[in-house]
């Protein structure tokens, strides 16, 4: 089988296809800002649970929230080739849509560094949205986590 080539694109490999992590080392330090946000889609009771905040596992979103604000701080733990930041701040956010019946998480990652934010952002939404998955499964197992 005929090995492709790699794309300038893909910067986290180098000319022989393998994996590296990125050299950030002459990039100047900046501001670096950025918002991941997605939804999960659940029975109409299980949203009043949240919202009375008498769920049997305790206060599903104020653990949703420590739960993404943690996964922003470890994500170079989780993601192998992430460089690890030092977060200036990070923000979970939760809108409530009675309609739908869904709860959409909203996480914001700043610092200022030498690469991007956005993994960061994206692991806390993740994270915040499973733990809602989690706290939440006994009485609904049909939830969805979406966007």
């Amino acid at each position: 089988m005929k090995k492709q080539s790699v794309t300038s694109a893909l910067t986290h490999f180098d000319t022989r296809g393998q994996a590296w992590m990125v050299d950030v080392a002459a990039k100047a330090e900046t501001p670096r800002l950025a918002r991941a946000a997605g939804h999960i889609t659940m029975q109409p009771a299980t949203l009043r649970h949240i919202i009375a905040g008498d769920a049997k596992k305790g206060d599903v979103l104020g653990i949703a929230r420590i739960a993404g604000i943690q996964a922003a701080k470890h994500t170079a733990m989780l993601i192998p080739l992430c460089h690890p930041l030092a977060l200036t701040r990070v923000e979970i956010t939760f809108a409530i849509n009675r309609r739908r019946s869904t709860v959409t998480c909203t996480a914001t990652a700043e610092t200022v560094g030498r690469t991007g934010v956005e993994m960061e952002a994206l692991a806390a939404a993740s994270i915040a949205l499973l733990t809602i998955y989690d706290m939440c499964k006994a009485v609904d197992r049909g939830m969805r986590i979406e966007s």
